[in-house]
């Protein structure tokens, strides 16, 4: 054992002193949040040039509705009320006569004009939008745009068009608007928790208003953290070790230390890399969630859960990466397998989004109860405000030991055979034949 935490020590501080693993604590969160970061940096970044839309309108009716609407919005909206200064772009809207006899060439023409950069967009109203029957083809409001799926412009039209449609529709009917104005009012679902009894009194207590932070941030930024602290302990192994065999540094070590206690030594390493960089992080989360006042939403009953799963799925994946490593001769060898040594944590994070959306779900609850997948998805199931039974984290943690014990053992002998063997590219029948026989 004297060995293995002499090797495990040297692995540590081999990584932990180097200048590269200082940059990439600071860097990873970075690169794993830098959609968020430009979102926020970026947001007061807008393009205030005044887009000119052109309207094409073969009902007859709402090419002045649009014209009034957006001259009320460039009046309310464009200028900052305190500074005065543009901080949105101005909706010019200039109405076109439509000519139904040429009406393709008319369309082209001011495509056109989108593409020279005279119109942002136009936009083509189909004579029957105020009733429209079981053909919905004359009544279709159609935008023509560059980007036409994420454009703004197309999302603030609706509103004036469905307005104006509402009126003239109510109208038609001969009902005054200003008698039903609540007949449109929106009502919003409001999202709330379950109701729990007060463990005092037995009272029932008052439901809480369930919030997006806490039901999407806050699980993905536990996903993503244990992500990062895996891929940072685990995922150098296969390259360190594959280095190590082909300047025969490993002959040398084995004749130090047998190859179990040399592969332990190495895992521990990565493990205790990992911990580190968890423990900076975890205390970064939380000086940051102070400072916003939200420390609330920080799962602190969690992070027994983060850590056990963090040191099983390090020495899952670092036993494979390991093994893998020890099989290559080459860099070649070793890029042509990192895939496979990492896909126990690609694969869950294929399934965020189902699992996210339905956390109760049969699909869910099997596949964060498949051993190789149980560290990243439960770790995503738990960290929801509802949580899940009591008895899943258990089962799938004795899963996760039990297979990550296999796997190591398996590793061990993979480890050992193929670090000696040399001069011939690794072949996967001939690595499950290691792992099986040794």
């Amino acid at each position: 054992m004297r060995k293995t935490l002499v090797i495990a020590k040297r692995e540590y501080l081999a990584s932990v002193k180097t200048k590269g693993f200082l940059i990439g604590l600071f860097l990873a969160p970075l690169l794993m949040s830098g959609g968020l970061i430009a979102v926020i940096g970026l947001r007061g970044q807008v393009d205030v040039s005044d887009k000119r839309i052109a309207v094409v309108d073969r009902s007859g009716f709402l090419a002045n509705s649009l014209v009034k609407a957006a001259e009320k919005r460039n009046a309310d909206e464009v200028h900052d009320s305190k500074t005065g200064k543009k901080v949105k772009p101005a909706y010019v809207i200039e109405t076109v006569d439509p000519r139904p006899e040429e009406l393709p060439v008319q369309r082209l023409t001011l495509s056109e004009r989108v593409r020279s950069g005279n119109l942002h967009a136009f936009v083509e109203v189909g004579p029957e939008v105020l009733h429209p029957g079981t053909n919905r083809e004359p009544a279709r409001v159609s935008y023509h745009a560059k980007g036409a799926a994420l454009d703004d412009v197309r999302r603030w039209l609706e509103r004036p068009l469905n307005d104006e449609l509402r009126r003239q529709r109510l109208a038609a009917a001969g009902i005054e608007e200003g008698r039903v104005q609540g007949l449109f009012d929106w009502v919003a679902v409001e999202g709330m928790g379950l109701v729990a009894a007060d463990p005092k009194t037995g009272q029932p207590v008052e439901a809480r208003k369930s919030s997006e932070l806490e039901a999407i941030a806050t699980p993905m930024i536990a996903v993503v953290l244990m992500w990062m602290m895996i891929m940072m302990g685990a995922s150098p192994l296969l390259y360190a070790v594959m280095e190590e065999k082909a300047q025969r540094i490993a002959e040398v070590l084995l004749g130090c230390a047998t190859p179990f206690e040399l592969m332990l030594g190495k895992l521990l390493g990565g493990l205790g890399v990992a911990l580190t960089g968890s423990a900076v992080y975890l205390m970064g989360t939380v000086l940051v969630l102070l400072q916003l006042g939200a420390v609330g939403f920080f799962p602190f009953h969690l992070l027994p859960w983060f850590l056990a799963y963090v040191v099983l799925a390090i020495l899952m994946v670092g036993g494979n990466s390991l093994a893998l490593g020890a099989a290559c001769n080459d860099a070649r060898d070793a890029q042509n397998l990192t895939m496979p040594s990492i896909l126990p944590l690609l694969i869950p994070m294929f399934l965020l989004g189902p699992v996210l959306k339905e956390p109760h779900s049969g699909f869910a609850t099997v596949a964060s109860l498949f051993p190789p997948f149980t560290p990243i998805l439960m770790m995503l199931r738990q960290s929801q405000p509802a949580g899940v039974p009591a008895w899943q984290p258990w089962i799938g943690l004795v899963g996760v030991m039990v297979f990550t014990g296999l796997l190591v053992y398996a590793a061990a002998r993979v480890f050992r055979v193929g670090l000696l063997m040399l001069g011939k590219p690794p072949r996967l029948k001939e690595i499950l034949h290691w792992a099986i026989r040794g």
